[in-house]
This record gives C-alpha cells, structure tokens and sequence, in this order.
C-alpha cells in the first residue's frame, strides 16, 4: 500500500509572525488556509514551491503563553543547493542562526534557524 507524507503541525503564538518567517525567510508559499471560529482556531498550510510536502501552522485563539516545545521535538529540514549563501541571508533576518556546522569529515553542510516560536529548521546543502 502507497504512503505519503503530507504535512507536519506545529503551533503558533502569533499567527502573522509565523506566516512571514515561513513565507519571507525560508520562501515558502501559503498553499490553503481555513478558519474554525466555533473552533477557535485557524489553520494556515505552506509549502516550499514545486513541493507537495506542507508546514502546518495551527493558531489557537485562546493561546495566550507560548507552547512549550518540549525535549522531544527535534526539527524540520530543508535542503538548499547553496548552503553558504542561505546561511549569510538568513544570518540578515534577526532570526537565531547558528554557526555553519558539519559531521565527522569536518565539512560545513548545515546550520539551524528558528521560527518566532523556537522551533528549529535544520538546513542542509543538498547533495
């Protein structure tokens, strides 16, 4: 039987924060969004172009403290063909970016970002 992944959920304290740093610095584009006001909530769905794979962005009206991420999420990942060039772009957003790191051959090949809300977004140079 086929799979597919589809999307994966994280949960924002402020909505227009979060749709900005997904669209503006990682060049996401909103794909479909839906309001459940009897709900409370709203959802906003981003993908990076030509990808069908979705963030998920659930608001919470009634949210008024951060979430807690918590010591078992680990992170999103993206690829980018020019690893040295995004981390200099995305060192220019005020966003938390850390130092280019590599694994045991020493080589630079990703860095992480986070989002308004502290999750991470680990990017890595595309093979």
């Amino acid at each position: 039987m086929p799979k597919k992944a589809l999307h994966t959920c994280v949960r924002v304290k402020d909505l227009e924060k979060s749709v900005k740093f997904y669209k503006d610095v990682l060049g996401m584009e909103i794909t479909r969004k839906a309001d459940y006001p009897d709900g409370k909530f709203t959802l906003v769905y981003l993908a990076l172009p030509g990808d069908d794979y979705e963030v998920e962005l659930t608001y919470n009206y009634d949210q008024e403290e951060p979430y807690e991420i918590g010591n078992g999420y680990g992170h999103i990942a993206i690829s980018v063909d020019d690893l040295k060039a995004t981390h200099e772009e995305y060192s220019k957003t005020g966003y938390e970016v850390t130092d280019l790191k590599g694994l045991s051959d020493g080589a630079a090949n990703y860095f992480f970002i986070k989002d308004p809300d502290g999750y991470k977004i680990e990017v890595i140079q595309a093979k």
